[in-house]
């Protein structure tokens, strides 16, 4: 899934600096400082709105607009925790591209 979303923010004009499993998540974004994060809910060996919770407590990174994606509607919980949005699964490219343009604004 995450080559698919890659190649699809490609094909829209996005650059993806970087795929993350949860636990390196907060060093990318200090390291890449990217325009926009899109991360799951539910990481491997992480949560989502836990890690959205350290972004936005650090002060260097704490700005970084982070869109989450959830097949659960968690919209509330993660708007709570900072999210600049949130996209429900199953979504379209469109309502990716829209999320993230959105966001980085």
């Amino acid at each position: 899934m995450v080559k698919l979303l890659t190649t699809l923010l490609q094909l829209d004009g996005f650059q993806v600096i970087h795929e993350a499993r949860g636990a390196e998540v907060l060093g990318i974004i200090r390291a890449q400082r990217p325009d926009a994060v899109l991360m799951d809910v539910h990481l491997s060996d992480a949560d989502g709105i836990d890690l959205l919770r350290q972004v936005r407590a650090d002060a260097a990174i704490g700005g970084t607009p982070i869109i989450i994606a959830s097949g659960e509607d968690v919209r509330y919980q993660c708007e709570e925790a900072g999210a600049n949005g949130f996209i429900l699964k199953p979504y379209s490219p469109d309502q990716l591209t829209e999320a993230l343009k959105k966001a980085i604004v």
